[in-house]
């Protein structure tokens, strides 16, 4: 099982995960918001539209933009079903448990503060 860091390392190599960064947009949302709020959305868009068994529009339920969550969910390969087999081997077909529902906020979120961090630094 890898660790968060080591799980963005390895996305850092992907020439298409690595191009997704947060808009100006996206961080006076969060400066708007606050990051729990945003934690909130996470939490609730990886419930309803990726932890269940089948979803009928898989590869396509993620956006491009429209909310910091979705930028995360691209750039961490967190977008649909097929991205999670191929990137963590968390099989299709059935549902996320809690546990692996919480790891994926956990690598979301720390994409995102990171991400917002590296706009409002210095």
């Amino acid at each position: 099982m890898q660790t968060v860091d080591e799980a963005l390392m390895k996305l850092k190599r992907s020439d298409f995960r690595a191009r997704f960064h947060l808009s100006p947009k996206d961080i006076a949302y969060i400066d708007k918001v606050g990051t729990e709020t945003v934690r909130r959305h996470c939490a609730d868009f990886i419930a309803s539209r990726l932890a269940p068994a089948d979803i009928p529009n898989d590869g396509r339920q993620t956006p491009m933009r429209g909310h910091p969550v979705f930028i995360a969910q691209h750039a961490c390969a967190c977008c649909c079903r097929g991205c999670l087999e191929k990137w963590y081997r968390v099989p299709k077909g059935r549902a996320l448990t809690e546990n692996e529902q919480e790891r994926i906020v956990r690598l979301l979120m720390t994409w995102i503060e990171r991400e917002y961090y590296r706009h409002t630094a210095g």
